[in-house]
């Protein structure tokens, strides 16, 4: 097809539907072709030519009808609504709206024109629903979620194909061999969408970058970043300004600050931890009471708004945990070096400092930038074992914080907070990345005593803002906020814990919390804990960062934010300048401007959750390639219309047994008791059951681990 007839068919369809919308914005009276041009201003004897031409083509569609010679109107009137696609297996998708309609509308695949998942649409829904509901189709995309994809090269002579990886991108992206960059057949990479010409059934692109050879760790860990939009360097700008900032500390900096120097300080991380952004303080007064100083790397001194630093910062919004690296959000000269808080350095804080009694009640509270030094650098082991042990380091001290944080989470749950202990895994790799053994990551004490004084500084930050200006005066801050859950969400948890013998009591807010933590402390240990503890979580709703002061319900705060991480959390970098402006006189910030900053921050957060999963995922099914044809007892964790999920409980890997491989019966979905049932002698296999399985196979590309049911 020449240029110039794909020009006039895409201007022809542009025309077709802006003589859609004059019906659709006059309540669908019936109109001429005489009406119709005149309220599009047209005059010309062949453009209302054309016109009459194309309510003729529609009435042909079955779009209008000519309800009189010469008269036409919509056949069905539709609506005009904005969401995001979610597609299905099928290649047909739902619109989920912000709660215009009360359900999704469907779109049938050839409705969808190049709609890909996840972009943002304009529907015109229709106004008869089919089934329970209503229909529509995609009329124009008004952004794309993504235009990059990770995937495999297939080469032939004169033109390339790229398969994405993505199971929700329906279309191969067609590769001119120009646009190869270099990328052989079979080689893992990223791909561009470039260009979707209107009659194309596939969309035009080029490889951006090469990734490696399929299976390599590296290869397989940078694919997943970029999947999910996650750059793997940074721009040589960044690195520079990063490099350029100097390491001194003046003496007139140290001036405008609280100095800590000479006050009993030190870290509690992970052993393997490099970036260390919190540290605490301790000291007794000469009134017997308390002082805790939570003390955080000053990130905002260094990073400069609008910099190609703080640039990078916010673009990204959030450090990545892959499970062998981390991807951290500021260059290394920062993240493990200027703002690092390591040993024996002296190091610019923004700080929290509390006087506490001895029931550690809040007697005074002190917000500023400080100077500290790290008298020492503990890993959560060694502090463990001094609680258990009484015996090392700063042993009086860790005690007495000890002591103070078991107050802190007492009172927390005595006020309804919630208790979700999930089981973390962690794999063993060797030196190629690859899994030699998989374990479960406790959390004991230590963990919890950082835990407690972080959520204190973080709730009293909120607390303390929340208080400047009154009702619309409020000044504008940044919160981290938690719905409480919808009560047909908690209704179905309840009704599924009771068939293990728990019971939920939903009557108010701070019963449900109460109930939902004996249910966690009953179920710790025991084999439907992980099971329990995810449908727990899965009914709460998500926690995001918004300017719009709120509660967090799951900590049972009544205002809270994110102060405590800003090496890894563009957020708290934002909590901090905000804090920093108003503690010097400043009026309240642009609340819209930072409203949008926090929605970013949302998805990006989202983001990288799902990057880590995906991480874990492929990280199970390479443990498990080698364990093909052996038998583990394993729980079953979901249910779907086509399989059931299980857990393997030795190592907390995950798979699924396929319907179609389980050969006794035909089992279908029983969606309301979370249960799959066997048709003709009725067995019932249900969420929760123990199972032994057999690993049937496993495809790494697709991080897809089968198994088959062993039927004693």
């Amino acid at each position: 097809m020449s240029k110039h007839k794909k020009n006039n068919s895409s201007i022809h369809q542009v025309l077709a539907q802006m003589v859609l919308d004059i019906f659709e914005q006059n309540g669908n009276t019936p109109l001429n072709y005489k009406q119709v041009s005149a309220k599009l201003n047209v005059r010309d004897p062949e453009s209302r030519e054309i016109i009459y031409e194309i309510l003729k083509d529609e009435v042909k569609k079955s779009v209008l009808k000519e309800i009189s010679p010469g008269k036409f109107q919509l056949l069905e009137l539709k609506t005009f609504i904005e969401g995001i696609v979610d597609l299905t297996n099928d290649g047909s998708a739902f619109i989920v709206t912000d709660d215009e309609f009360e359900s999704d509308i469907f779109i049938a695949p050839r409705k969808l024109r190049t709609a890909l998942n996840g972009d943002r649409v304009k529907v015109y829904v229709y106004a008869k629903s089919k089934g329970k509901h209503k229909e529509g189709e995609v009329i124009e995309i008004l952004q794309r979620a993504k235009m990059e994809f990770t995937g495999i090269v297939k080469l032939s002579e004169r033109y390339a194909f790229f398969i994405p990886d993505d199971r929700k991108m329906m279309h191969d992206i067609f590769i001119p061999i120009s646009e190869l960059n270099g990328a052989k057949n079979g080689i893992k990479a990223v791909a561009e969408i470039t260009d979707w010409p209107t009659e194309a059934k596939n969309p035009i692109g080029r490889i951006k970058h090469i990734l490696g050879a399929q299976g390599e760790n590296d290869t397989e860990m940078n694919a997943i970043l970029a999947e999910y939009g996650f750059p793997l360097a940074f721009p040589a700008e960044v690195e520079h300004d990063a490099e350029e900032i100097s390491d001194v500390i003046t003496s007139e900096e140290i001036a405008k600050r609280r100095d800590f120097r000479n006050i009993t300080t030190f870290t509690i991380d992970p052993f393997d931890a490099k970036d260390f952004d919190d540290a605490l303080s301790y000291r007794v007064l000469d009134n017997g009471n308390y002082e805790v100083g939570v003390h955080i790397a000053d990130v905002s001194h260094y990073i400069i708004p609008d910099s190609a630093l703080d640039k990078e910062a916010l673009d990204r919004a959030t450090s990545v945990y892959l499970v062998d690296r981390v991807i951290p959000m500021l260059p290394e000269r920062l993240s493990n070096g200027l703002c690092s808080l390591r040993p024996k350095e002296e190091k610019l804080c923004f700080s929290a400092v509390f006087e506490m009694d001895e029931n550690a009640n809040i007697i005074t509270e002190w917000y500023g930038k400080t100077i500290i030094y790290s008298d020492r650098r503990f890993t959560y082991e060694e502090v463990q074992e001094i609680i258990e042990t009484g015996e090392g380091d700063f042993k009086e001290e860790i005690f007495k914080l000890n002591a103070l944080a078991y107050r802190l989470r007492d009172r927390k749950f005595k006020n309804g907070a919630i208790s979700f202990e999930t089981t973390e895994v962690k794999f063993k790799l060797d030196e190629t990345g690859k899994p030699t053994g998989v374990y479960v990551k406790e959390r004991k004490d230590a963990h919890k005593l950082i835990e407690d004084f972080m959520l204190l500084a973080n709730r009293k930050v909120a607390e303390y803002v929340s208080k400047m200006g009154k009702g619309k005066h409020r000044y504008t801050f940044v919160y981290r906020v938690h719905d409480s859950p919808k009560p047909d969400a908690l209704a179905n948890f309840a009704q599924f814990a009771a068939r293990f013998g728990y019971k939920i009591n939903t009557k108010s807010d701070k019963e449900t919390a109460k109930s939902l933590n004996y249910l966690m402390e009953d179920v710790e240990g025991k084999k439907e804990q992980n099971v329990l503890t995810h449908l727990a979580i899965r009914s709460m709703a998500k926690a995001i960062y918004t300017t719009k002061s709120s509660s967090h319900y799951g900590l049972a705060f009544d205002h809270y934010t994110h102060f405590t991480s800003p090496i890894r959390r563009y957020p708290d970098v934002m909590v901090h300048r905000l804090l920093f402006h108003y503690l010097n006189g400043g009026q309240s910030a642009n609340a819209e401007f930072y409203e949008k900053l926090c929605s970013h921050s949302s998805l990006m957060e989202k983001k990288a959750a799902d990057a880590e999963r995906s991480s874990v995922k492929y990280k199970q099914a390479e443990y498990l390639r080698d364990q093909v044809g052996n038998t583990f007892m394993g729980i079953i964790s979901g249910v779907t219309e086509w399989g059931m999920y299980v857990e393997i409980i030795e190592n907390k890997c995950e798979g699924m047994i396929r319907l179609r491989d389980i050969s006794d019966d035909f089992y279908t979905l029983d969606e309301k008791n979370y249960a799959i049932i066997g048709q003709r002698k009725k067995k019932i296999y249900q969420l929760g059951d123990e199972v032994k399985i057999k690993v049937k196979q496993v495809d790494l590309t697709k991080k897809q681990i089968d198994f088959i049911l062993v039927q004693e």
